[in-house]
């Protein structure tokens, strides 16, 4: 939910201050704002709840704690890619790939009722999965308009 909460926020903060910048709307141009900040957001998560998120991939894949660390930064990177032309088409495939590749480690995490803030089981479970794969289907929708289409 947070997530959504800081990409629908700095969306609406940038469409005014786009405006007020350059004296017209660049409607793309915020979305893209609002994804790369969204996308530094959660990656913090990568570096702050390390445990939970280890926890959100199966055990038999290798370099789980490395993996979390690098999708953390890979989301940074590609979040300030989105905000330069020459790669934000680029960039913005890749996220979708990213986001559709993220998937099985949130329904990995519901069914365990992984809680990767706190490091336990004690998660929502499958019911958060109600929510969290239209999310998803929001982010890859959100950055195939912005930045492939845009």
């Amino acid at each position: 939910m947070k997530p959504l909460i800081v990409l629908i926020l700095v969306f609406l903060v940038s469409v005014f201050a786009l405006k007020f910048l350059r004296n017209q709307y660049d409607i793309p141009m915020a979305a893209r704002i609002a994804m790369c900040v969204m996308l530094c957001f959660t990656a913090i998560a990568h570096f702050v709840f390390t445990k939970g998120m280890v926890m959100m991939i199966p055990e038999k894949i290798p370099f789980r704690t490395e993996l979390v660390y690098t999708t953390g930064i890979i989301e940074v990177i590609l979040g300030i890619c989105l905000l330069i032309s020459s790669t934000k088409v680029y960039s913005g495939w890749i996220l979708i790939i990213f986001f559709i590749f993220l998937l099985p480690a949130n329904i990995y995490a519901a069914i365990k009722h992984i809680d990767y803030q706190k490091g336990t089981y004690n998660g929502n479970g499958t019911s958060y999965l109600w929510f969290r794969i239209p999310l998803q289907i929001v982010f890859i929708v959100w950055t195939f308009w912005c930045a492939v289409l845009y």
